[in-house]
């Protein structure tokens, strides 16, 4: 039960073919496993948020964004930690204890969605707590950095973080299947609301009627069900009619804009108002599910990789104190690798936490509109599947080639977005080369996370120690990218329906991070070629 290794030194050919390799593809394979769950557990609160609504819970917009957001504030905080514990704890006992302390969120979130009366707090605290699982990647890929020869490192670290990302792929894969699956607790209530069978509704009922049922509700949901409807078609009918009375308003909207505020509201709430104009409409769909099902099916499989990690896991030999590790701060490269890592695997998580959300709120409204989870996970599968492959052409050619090729690729990608109108979308017909685009950019960062990871030991290639320290300290940073996305995107949304100052402000990021790069480490007589 020994944790410490007496030595490790993989740059000898004698050490490494006696016995260190064996060590090193033992560790990486169950450190890979683990890294699975740990990114899977991070995301699931962006899938199952897409369905809190649906089940009845009345979180806003805005709270549904936030649900999604923090896990990457949690986990940029919770990275920055893991930078500094690898040196101090070792391997073995910092995978083992981060793979069973999941067992909070997924046990946690499971049984706060059996319950509809669960408060916002709850799930926000729950949704910190996912955090976890993106928190130690800022301890895995140092490790794993430590483990192998430099001519191996970029394919080590391609595998581990490549095969690991595709977690969040599996949490959305996963979710729509294992939903319908009762593992524990009963099945809830599930409501959606059709819009193209709301709006055929509304066509063939009477004003009174529907201007009857709007006044049955308190001033304050009749506010929220108008909340959907754009601020500018509000203003003018209000001056149309001369009144600012919620009832006169409602009655006189255009009907698809009235259709619409009913099918954005809460689905519980857009089935009183539907049902209550025609109890025998097509509009509402109902069925039952095991949303906590979504979060249950961790629990197993953290048990049996963390009682793996503790039996089979070494720590490699590197002690030191935090104070010293400090010391990659006054290395102007550490700042510089960190804004190029905020470009490549901050748009990856970032994405992959607004990507479901961003489908339900700018496509959900129009007739025929996409299940998010339907297309949710091919992102991140696309984009963990480009940084295991290109682990091992960053080997070949160098990584700065791939950052620059990736911020180039991001770029063309934001721009295509505004200039075509994509995330401020008039019709589903944008709707083929949204989604192709934002996988297109999903395949770029791939390629970048890949050459990011394959330039840092070779920056720093003179301290193996700060080497992993700054891997470290550029994940926990990079970590934000959910946060940041999910907040901004939700705050465009919010105000105005369209998400183009936002990726307008992602081209501008983008042209800075990939001028870093070219200019440091990619042109010819840069600094340091990597």
């Amino acid at each position: 039960m020994k944790t410490w290794l007496d030595k490790w030194e993989p740059e000898d050919e004698a050490f490494w073919n006696s016995g260190g390799s064996k060590i090193a593809w033992r560790t990486l394979t169950i450190t890979t496993l683990t890294l699975i769950l740990s990114f899977a557990s991070w995301f699931m609160m962006s899938v199952i948020a897409v369905k809190l609504p649906g089940l009845g819970f009345s979180f806003s917009k805005d709270q549904l964004f936030w649900l999604t957001a923090i896990p990457g504030l949690a986990a940029g905080l919770l990275r920055i930690i893991h930078t500094f514990l690898l040196p101090i704890f070792g391997t073995r006992h910092i995978v083992s204890f981060a793979t069973l302390i999941k067992l909070i969120p997924v046990i946690g979130i499971g049984f706060a969605i059996m319950n509809v009366n669960t408060p916002f707090w709850v799930f926000a605290v729950l949704a910190f707590t996912t955090g976890f699982g993106g928190g130690d990647f800022s301890s895995y890929m140092p490790s794993t950095s430590l483990f192998f020869p430099q001519r191996l490192k970029g394919t080590a670290l391609g595998i581990q973080a490549g095969i690991g990302n595709f977690g969040v792929s599996i949490a959305q894969f996963v979710t729509p299947l294992i939903i319908s699956v009762g593992i524990y607790g009963a099945a809830s209530g599930f409501t959606s609301v059709d819009p193209k069978e709301t709006l055929t509704l509304l066509q063939t009922s009477s004003l009174e009627k529907q201007k009857e049922v709007f006044a049955t509700f308190d001033a304050e949901v009749q506010t929220k069900i108008l909340s959907n409807v754009k601020k500018n078609v509000i203003n003018s009918v209000s001056a149309a009619v001369n009144s600012t009375d919620n009832v006169i308003i409602f009655n006189a909207l255009p009907v698809k804009a009235k259709a619409k505020a009913i099918a954005n509201a809460n689905p519980k709430l857009a089935e009183k108002i539907l049902d209550n104009i025609n109890p025998e409409n097509t509009a509402v769909k109902k069925s039952e599910i095991y949303l906590q099902s979504a979060a249950f099916w961790y629990v197993p499989f953290l048990l049996i990789m963390a009682i793996l990690s503790w039996f089979y896991l070494k720590s490699i030999p590197m002690m030191a104190s935090v104070k010293e590790q400090m010391d990659i701060f006054s290395n102007k490269h550490t700042w510089y690798c960190t804004i190029t890592y905020l470009m490549t695997f901050g748009t990856f998580a970032g994405l992959s936490a607004a990507f479901p959300l961003m489908i339900k709120f700018l496509y959900g409204d129009f007739p025929n509109a996409p299940d998010p989870l339907v297309y949710a996970f091919y992102g991140p599968l696309l984009g963990s599947a480009s940084r295991i492959a290109f682990g091992f052409v960053a080997d070949k050619v160098g990584g700065a080639i791939l950052t620059t090729i990736t911020g180039l690729g991001i770029l063309c990608g934001a721009i295509i977005l505004v200039t075509q109108g994509l995330v401020a979308p008039t019709s589903m017909d944008q709707f083929p080369l949204f989604v192709t685009v934002i996988l297109v950019m999903f395949f770029f960062t791939g390629i970048g996370n890949a050459g990011t990871f394959r330039q840092y030991p070779i920056i720093f290639k003179e301290n193996p120690r700060q080497a992993a320290g700054v891997i470290g300290w550029t994940a926990a940073i990079a970590a934000f990218g959910p946060f940041i996305f999910s907040k901004l995107i939700g705050n465009n949304i919010s105000a105005n329906g369209t998400v183009n100052q936002f990726f307008i402000g992602v081209c501008f990021f983008t042209i800075l991070a990939t001028g870093i790069n070219w200019w440091f480490y990619n042109r010819k007589n840069c600094e340091k070629p990597s």
